[in-house]
């Protein structure tokens, strides 16, 4: 967006009165926020839930002043500013009715046509939910997908670091301006996740990471993926809310189980419990759920691998599918006379060997 097209919009939200979903609603009517300010009364009045209170709220012209000010600290932070109306608006979050109506970034960040999911957890991480953070983001790093997650402590931190450790984007959604680093002590990851990756917020510089802001910036996390996975949490805190938010937005949930006795399988065994989460034990889970497929770079045809050796129970599979073709998992299953927990870990294996593939529909088929 154009310095211009900033400073109004970034007045407008300045307005009392004025959130996401009431600034959208002003821009959409009329073409622009720099046109909503030179509105006559009577446009604005037409517009339905607009009243007398928030046009005389818009023309306090103080809101100019702090537009101003944030406008140089991004130029002359060399921050992006994106419009919720721009192509490089993140495409998932467009759909938020109540999704920012303008997002800061820094870094090298790319959601363009790419596979994007979000791994939250409690602060407290185990060594069982730090675990299974690592398989997970190994296995599915050939995939090359995009790990948002908030930067805190425990399992958001971890999940970033895991990300950067296989070469994958990951993005960290902060509750403050881009101005400073919470928690402080993580200011020795900045650097590098923003050669690969960054940070987004839709927080000005003047916000600190006060506790109704990380609430806030939770809806940014489901939003803007596909699918939110909540390694561990307790019976209450900040990635159940995510995983409330993600629901709200039709957004596929994954909630890794734990026993019952541990505190902070408490909510992930909720949210399964409830039907509000989709059971995860694995990376394949993840992938049949979500119709992922692997990148055809990544894809190797058997026929150029003869020296790949399949375990007895790969074969079967293996040749299951040559000879039937394209087959669902369930029928697979049977046909082959496996439990589905097993051969969802087994496909895979055998996807990253190269030797079957997933189809769209929750499909399998040989290479």
């Amino acid at each position: 967006m154009t310095e211009s097209e900033l400073f109004n919009t970034l007045a407008l939200m300045r307005i009392e009165g004025v959130g996401d979903i009431v600034a959208k609603k002003l821009i959409n009517h009329l073409g622009s926020a720099e046109a909503v300010f030179k509105a006559k009364r009577s446009q604005l009045l037409a517009i339905e839930g607009v009243g007398e209170v928030l046009c005389n709220n818009l023309q306090n012209t103080s809101v100019f002043n702090h537009a101003e000010n944030e406008v140089r600290f991004v130029q002359a932070n060399n921050i992006k500013a994106s419009f919720y109306q721009d192509a490089d608006y993140p495409e998932r979050l467009k759909h938020c009715i109540d999704g920012p109506v303008v997002l800061f970034s820094s870094g090298r960040i790319d959601f363009a046509k790419r596979k994007t999911i979000s791994i939250v957890g409690t602060r407290q991480m185990t060594s069982y939910g730090a675990d299974f953070c690592r398989k997970l983001i190994e296995d599915l790093a050939p995939l090359n997908p995009v790990i948002v997650s908030g930067f805190a402590y425990g399992i958001d931190i971890h999940a970033h670091i895991l990300a950067m450790d296989n070469n994958l984007q990951t993005v960290g959604v902060v509750a403050h301006g881009l101005n400073q680093v919470y928690p402080k002590v993580h200011k020795k990851y900045v650097a590098k996740m923003e050669e690969n990756g960054g940070f987004m917020t839709e927080f000005w510089s003047t916000s600190n990471p006060d506790k109704e802001n990380f609430v806030k910036r939770n809806r940014i996390v489901a939003g803007i993926s596909e699918a939110t996975i909540i390694v561990e949490s307790a019976d209450k805190g900040g990635s159940l809310i995510t995983a409330n938010l993600a629901n709200d937005y039709n957004r596929d949930v994954f909630a890794v189980p734990g026993r019952v006795t541990d505190k902070y399988s408490m909510g992930c065994n909720n949210l399964i419990k409830s039907q509000r989460a989709n059971l995860l034990t694995n990376a394949a889970d993840l992938i049949y759920m979500l119709n992922w497929e692997l990148e055809e770079k990544k894809k190797t045809p058997v026929q150029k691998q003869l020296f790949i050796t399949l375990e007895p129970e790969e074969e079967l599979v293996y040749n299951y599918l040559l000879k039937n073709g394209k087959e669902l998992m369930d029928i697979i299953a049977l046909r082959c006379d496996m439990p589905v927990y097993k051969l969802s870990s087994l496909l895979l294996t055998m996807e990253l060997k190269g030797v079957i593939r997933p189809l769209p529909g929750k499909l399998f088929e040989a290479v």
